[in-house]
């Protein structure tokens, strides 16, 4: 099985010298699920957002698929590397579902047609080609969820990277992305504080403390061992 994410030493400070990661050591595998867990502040996003080059490292690297984040591989990597933002609404900005999610294929060089083609594939399997043609900003909160996660799947990512994905989502809307999430091959990456959610995907989970990983072990013995209320 190959590695998909491979970090090494990874350190970042912000413009104002707060350290914000410590020298992450951080792997995962192709087709793997892991939690990212913690309290807000200890590193997470700031985490992730190293993995497709939106920040870059003060020190220490970042491989993504076999390929070291840096200038020259940042649009191949950002092809990998789907992230799907806490509020969707900050993802979603063409007139149409569709124009969306054809958005990436198209700024990827392909022709209307092929974009078109992997836009609608990508929304069936999200369960949102009925919705095709209707404004972004007229669905509820879980159908933007899908239809952020069709535009990623339309460019191909193989890795996600979810940032509290069940916010704004009622019990049915988190039940239907969990569904949805097992039913993708990709990688995936799980920054949330939603326990029950985190323990259906995966068995693995990191916790941060403090721009540092604490612990790697199951969702269940993190929560165990960390207190909780914290995060």
């Amino acid at each position: 099985m190959s590695r998909m994410v491979q970090a090494t030493g990874l350190t970042y400070s912000y413009e104002d010298g707060t350290q914000a990661l410590k020298g992450i050591d951080f792997g995962l595998d192709d087709g793997k699920t892991v939690a990212l867990l913690g309290a807000n502040g200890s590193g997470k996003t700031t985490f992730a957002l190293h993995l497709n080059g939106i920040l870059r490292a003060s020190a220490g690297k970042v491989v993504i698929d076999g390929l070291e984040v840096t200038n020259a591989n940042l649009r191949a990597i950002r092809q990998r590397v789907g992230l799907v933002f806490q509020d969707s609404d900050n993802q979603l900005f063409m007139p149409t579902v569709l124009e969306d999610v054809a958005f990436g294929p198209l700024a990827a060089g392909l022709s209307v047609d092929n974009a078109t083609e992997k836009a609608n594939a990508a929304l069936e399997k999200v369960g949102m080609a009925h919705k095709s043609g209707k404004a972004p900003w007229l669905l509820s909160a879980g159908e933007k969820k899908r239809v952020a996660i069709a535009g990623i799947l339309a460019g191909e990512a193989r890795l996600l990277v979810l940032d509290e994905p069940t916010t704004f989502l009622d019990p049915p809307g988190q039940r239907g992305l969990a569904d949805l999430l097992e039913s993708l091959p990709q990688a995936k990456i799980l920054i949330t504080h939603d326990v029950p959610f985190a323990r259906r995907l995966t068995g693995d989970a990191v916790f941060f403390s403090n721009g540092t990983i604490a612990a790697r072990d199951t969702v269940a013995e993190i929560v165990a061992r960390f207190d909780w209320s914290a995060a």
